[in-house]
């Protein structure tokens, strides 16, 4: 999608940036990253009145980025023993770490038990791994099941979790039941990513909130958290989706509608049994982070196809921009262009045939040097990017000041070759 003309990211202009940090450029906005997480606090608390917020950290794996998040209140998310440990090492204790994930090695579980993290079960052989934990150390456990089922609005994430449908969810309550070391108190589900249709949510909550009833009659434990996961969108589209995005994009109060309505329906009954209201665990990553970040990037040559399309070749990649296959990133000038708009091809600057920013954009002729901004970049792209061909670019915090920083240096020949060795012969 193309957008307008943007010349100047949080009141600094786009050549200064350039100038001073070099191209491509990631630019980070403090005042956009602390307004997305007041506005999903807001838009939850006002309705439900104990919610706890885990920041994803594979969203974005800047340490910058996590320690704003965890100034404006944000517990940590993790998935795995590196994440964990990135986690503790920023301050976070071990009681505000939110530990998912398929595969959490022995050694880092241990700690977490020891540091009293929120340990999520992804399957039986995990619940296997905890039982000689707990029985090494001497220690009861307490643990939130990770569930899976059909919402009948979302596509089913069945490979993570226990499925309530046929039976496993229970199953595993029991064998929990069964252990001197083990305590279920909370569940989770994580539905998808990108829903843009709440009544998912409403659909995830109903579900969890009945499956509670019936763990806590069949078991007899008391589950004191709902993780609802995450999935909530950023502004812009996947590729192939036509509304306009005010259209089709839920505000964080439509999210927060949809989850906070059926569960306080379900709590107030519960209230008057005398039992104790859960505590709302909410994971979002994409929506915190997504709309924050903005990638800037020159042109490097231009070309004209064989086809007679135009093309240009830009100094930003796909070991960049992972998600620009599926998802359909606003592209902007920094500058007016005269003629007419014409499909153009963007190619990143790596040496293969995949590297494809954009098929057939709409945009003016494009010269050298041109400058570009992509964005929403915060989600993943810096997560997921790669040290292939081309060094990883600086990254810049804009703050809400007005000063910047570079909070992730460039790559150079040093620091990807630092972990290799030549062997003398």
């Amino acid at each position: 999608m193309v957008s307008t003309i943007i010349s100047s990211i949080e009141g600094v202009s786009v050549e200064e940036l350039a100038t001073r940090y070099g191209s491509p450029l990631f630019v980070v906005s403090e005042r956009q990253l602390r307004q997305n997480i007041q506005g999903l606090f807001t838009a939850f608390q006002s309705r439900y009145s104990d919610v706890v917020y885990g920041w994803s950290y594979k969203t974005n794996y800047s340490s910058a980025i996590a320690q704003i998040l965890h100034q404006e209140g944000a517990w940590a998310e993790v998935v795995s023993k590196f994440e964990y440990e990135k986690a503790r090492s920023l301050g976070i204790d071990g009681d505000k770490i939110i530990f998912n994930g398929p595969y959490k090695p022995k050694n880092i579980l241990q700690q977490a038990v020891i540091e009293g993290a929120h340990i999520h079960v992804d399957h039986f052989d995990e619940l296997t791994l905890l039982q000689e934990i707990g029985t090494e150390l001497n220690h009861v456990i307490p643990l939130t099941l990770r569930l899976n089922f059909e919402t009948g609005f979302s596509e089913s994430w069945s490979r993570f979790g226990f499925n309530i449908e046929n039976g496993q969810a229970l199953a595993a309550a029991h064998q929990i039941k069964k252990s001197a070391v083990l305590k279920l108190q909370g569940l989770h589900s994580h539905i998808g990513t990108f829903i843009l249709d709440t009544r998912a949510y409403a659909a995830q909550t109903r579900i969890m909130c009945a499956f509670m009833e019936v763990v806590e009659e069949a078991t007899g434990c008391e589950i004191n958290s709902l993780d609802m996961g995450g999935g909530f969108v950023s502004h812009h589209a996947m590729q192939g989706i036509k509304l306009p995005e005010n259209q089709i994009v839920p505000t964080m109060d439509d999210y927060a509608e949809a989850i906070c309505t059926p569960l306080l329906r379900f709590v107030t009954k519960r209230l008057k049994q005398g039992k104790p209201q859960p505590r709302l665990i909410l994971e979002s990553g994409r929506a915190m982070v997504d709309d924050a970040v903005h990638l800037i990037t020159r042109v490097v040559a231009t070309k004209k196809l064989p086809n007679g399309q135009r093309a240009a070749i830009l100094d930003a990649g796909v070991n960049l921009f992972s998600l620009g296959h599926w998802y359909d990133h606003k592209i902007q000038l920094t500058q007016k262009h005269e003629g007419d708009r014409n499909p153009t091809n963007l190619y990143g600057p790596l040496c293969m045939n995949t590297d494809i920013i954009r098929h057939q954009i709409p945009l003016p002729p494009l010269t050298y040097n041109d400058r570009l901004i992509i964005s929403p970049m915060g989600a993943y792209n810096h997560s997921q990017s790669l040290q292939f061909i081309e060094y990883r670019p600086n990254v810049v915090m804009i703050y809400k000041n007005g000063s910047m920083s570079t909070i992730c240096r460039a790559e150079n020949l040093k620091t990807v070759t630092f972990q290799e060795n030549i062997q003398s012969f």
